[in-house]
C-alpha cells in the first residue's frame, strides 16, 4: 500500500501543513490585489534555493531567507513605485531569477534543483518535516494575532492608517509570511506552480460568495482536495506533483464556475 512509504508520509505530513498554510497567506493577497506577488516570491525562492544548495545548507532554510528579503524589498519599493507596483515585481523578479539562473549555470552547487522547480514527493526529509512544522506553527501564530489588522488593511489600507494601524510594519511582517509558506511548499509543488497553490484555492472559494471566514474556510478545504489528489494521482501516473496539482486546482475552479452557472440558470428559470 502506498501509505506504508515512509517517503509517501512524509510527502503527506507536509502536504498537510501546506494546504492549510497557502490559503490563509493566499487570501489576503488575493483581495489586496496582489496575487502576482506571491508568483514573483516563488520563483526568488529559487535563488534561495540554489544559494542553499551552493553553500551545503538546507535549501528550505535557504529559500525563506532570500525570500523573505525579496518580499522586505517590494515592501520598501512600494514607496518609490506607488503606481507601477507591475514594475517593482519585475525588478524583483529580474534580481532572483538572474541570481539563480549564475548559481546554476556556474556548476558549483552540490545537488541537482530540478526536483526543486517541478515538486518531489521523493524528497521530503526528515529535516524538512521539521522546518515545515516550524515555519508553519509560527506563521499561523502571527497570522492570528494579526488577523483583524490584516483584514482591515486588505480592504481598505489608507483606512487602516488612518484608524492606527501600523500598515508598514505589519505588511513587512506579511511578506515574511508569504516567504515562510512558499519555503514549505517547495518539496512537494514545486518552484513553478507554487503560485497557484497560493491563490487558485481562494479563488475557488469567492465563487461561493461568502464572508472572509467562510471563504477562508473553504479556501482551505479547496486546498486540501487539490493537494492530496495532487500527490496520490501524480504518484500512480508518475509525473511531478507541483504540475499536475495545479491542472487538478483549475479543474476544479472550473467545475464550481460551470455549478454555479448551471444554479443560477436554474434560479432564472424558476422564476419565469
Amino acid at each position: 500500500m502506498v501509505l506504508s512509504y515512509s517517503f509517501m508520509q512524509n510527502a503527506i505530513f507536509v502536504s498537510v501543513f501546506i494546504s492549510i498554510l497557502c490559503p490563509c497567506i493566499g487570501i489576503f493577497l488575493v483581495l489586496r490585489r496582489y496575487s502576482m506577488i506571491g508568483d514573483t516570491l516563488s520563483h526568488a525562492s529559487l535563488a534561495g534555493i540554489a544559494i542553499g544548495l551552493m553553500s551545503n545548507q538546507n535549501p528550505i532554510l535557504g529559500a525563506f531567507i532570500f525570500t523573505s528579503i525579496c518580499g522586505a524589498l517590494i515592501e520598501f519599493l512600494r514607496s518609490y513605485f506607488k503606481k507601477y507596483t507591475d514594475l517593482l515585481l519585475t525588478i524583483v523578479l529580474s534580481l532572483s531569477v538572474g541570481t539563480a539562473i549564475t548559481i546554476i549555470s556556474s556548476g558549483k552547487l552540490h545537488a541537482n534543483a530540478d526536483s526543486f522547480m517541478f515538486g518531489s514527493i521523493l524528497t521530503v526529509t526528515r529535516l524538512d518535516m521539521v522546518m515545515v512544522l516550524v515555519l508553519s506553527a509560527i506563521s499561523i501564530l502571527t497570522l492570528i494575532l494579526l488577523c483583524h489588522q490584516m483584514v482591515y488593511i486588505a480592504y481598505d489600507e489608507e483606512t487602516a492608517k488612518v484608524a492606527g494601524v501600523k500598515v508598514r510594519l505589519i505588511n513587512y511582517v506579511f511578506s515574511i509570511l508569504v516567504a515562510s509558506a512558499i519555503s514549505v511548499s517547495i518539496r512537494i509543488v514545486g518552484v513553478l506552480v507554487l503560485s497557484s497553490m497560493i491563490a487558485l484555492p481562494v479563488a475557488t472559494a469567492l465563487q461561493l460568495g461568502k464572508g472572509f471566514k467562510l471563504t477562508l474556510f473553504f479556501s482551505i478545504v479547496f486546498s486540501v482536495i487539490d493537494i492530496m489528489l495532487g500527490l496520490f494521482i501524480s504518484y500512480y501516473l508518475n509525473v511531478a506533483p507541483g504540475g499536475f496539482t495545479a491542472l487538478i486546482s483549475v479543474a476544479i475552479l472550473v467545475l464550481v464556475l460551470i455549478t454555479r452557472k448551471i444554479q443560477a440558470s436554474i434560479r432564472i428559470l424558476r422564476t419565469k
